[in-house]
């Protein structure tokens, strides 16, 4: 099971996440520690939204979509 979430910066409320995990609370607690290179410089952050899939690879697929810019504009309007 793979959770797909957004995170927002609480600081720089432009600045947006998008990552895939087995775990969304260890995740998370991983950005705000300052563990992740690229979010490192914009933390603390909050959690969005996130979508639960059962199979792996529709999970990498949605990832993947709402990292394209047809992905980020249906994340602007739909889930932001």
């Amino acid at each position: 099971m793979k959770h797909v979430y957004i995170l927002r910066s609480i600081p720089y409320p432009d600045q947006k996440y998008i990552g895939i995990t087995a775990n969304i609370d260890a995740r998370l607690k991983e950005h705000n520690a300052g563990n992740v290179l690229h979010t490192s410089k914009f933390m603390p952050w909050a959690l969005v939204t996130y979508t639960t899939f059962f199979d792996d690879q529709k999970a990498f697929e949605f990832e993947k979509y709402l990292k394209s810019h047809s992905g980020r504009a249906f994340a602007s309007k739909r889930l932001l």
